[in-house]
């Protein structure tokens, strides 16, 4: 009998599920904060970064720990994601230090250089978790893989790095575009010009190469709901499992585009049922197609995320 993916059932926030939708939030911002329990999103990222003045990273730095704290993990509906400063500033070590005791499900952390930035950060993790009396290797990190002109090319390094607490890879644009020095990213008709498609390609290379989670970046227009639909569906064929939100009216667009089509199920039920009838063969025709394993494996998993989100 062919056995190929866990059919358990498990929660929208927990981790051996795909995240379909994170929504970012500005850490100081006391009013989105408190909107956050009514939103849909499959998780959060409460930002330190770039949505918080330098003046306020202070405030921030108290409100979202606070906020988290009080949603300890076992009652979180979403899973509770922070994007820190970056490592080429003095705030990333206070930033980790404010968050930790809080206990996030993940830090996002923009602007690596590769690799190596995810370990250093990863081993701060382990002192700083042990200090808080958090559950050793419980919050993941994911990396924002392509933000300066080197981390394309060690997008192919996280394979062979080791690191345990790698959630999946994301990569972005806007500050990949300030570093090179361009003016802009997209061309006329509003495609990425060829040096991001470059490098949303190589990033979801390199994520699949490592076993992680591939993980799209946002889609600026929060008013084009059938552009950003499209574009997630054409997401999800290519290889990736999630995308990053800017607003909240794009989440349910996410998550349904990201989650198994009534369509999807239905054939993946018959791929399953028909191996599963002929546990002895390798290669079997449905609909003038031939099917082998890695066809059942991918229906196996459609299958198992439709139960799990149904659950």
């Amino acid at each position: 009998m062919h056995t190929l993916w866990p059919t358990t059932k498990e929660s929208r926030h927990d981790m051996t599920m795909p995240i379909r939708s994170f929504l970012f939030i500005p850490g100081d911002s006391e009013k989105k904060i408190g909107k956050v329990d009514d939103a849909a999103a499959d998780a959060f990222i409460f930002d330190l970064e770039d949505a918080v003045a330098l003046a306020r990273k202070p405030v921030a730095r108290e409100m979202v720990p606070a906020f988290i704290k009080d949603r300890p993990r076992g009652t979180r509906k979403s899973q509770f994601w922070v994007r820190v400063n970056p490592l080429d500033t003095a705030w990333t070590l206070e930033d980790l230090a404010a968050i930790v005791p809080s206990a996030p499900d993940g830090i996002m952390l923009p602007k690596v250089d590769g690799p190596q930035h995810v370990a250093q950060v990863s081993h701060y993790l382990d002192a700083l978790e042990t200090a808080a009396g958090v559950e050793a290797g419980s919050i993941k990190i994911l990396p924002v893989a392509t933000e300066t002109p080197i981390a394309p090319f060690r997008l192919g390094d996280y394979a062979g790095a080791r690191l345990d607490r790698l959630y999946g890879l994301t990569w972005g644009a806007e500050d990949l575009s300030s570093a090179i020095g361009a003016s802009g990213n997209t061309d006329a008709t509003g495609e990425w010009n060829l040096t991001y498609k470059l490098v949303r390609s190589l990033c979801l290379l390199g994520a699949h190469a490592a076993s992680v989670e591939a993980v799209d970046t946002l889609f600026v227009d929060f008013r084009d709901p059938e552009g950003l639909h499209a574009s997630c569906r054409a997401a999800r064929a290519e290889g990736f499992s999630g995308r990053i939100a800017i607003h909240p009216a794009q989440v349910d667009i996410i998550n349904k585009a990201f989650s198994p089509s009534e369509d999807e199920v239905a054939f993946a039920q018959r791929v399953v049922a028909l191996f599963a009838a002929n546990p002895d063969s390798g290669t079997l025709a449905l609909d003038g197609k031939m099917l082998d394993i890695p066809h059942l494996k991918q229906a196996s998993k459609t299958l198992a995320m439709h139960e799990a989100r149904r659950g």
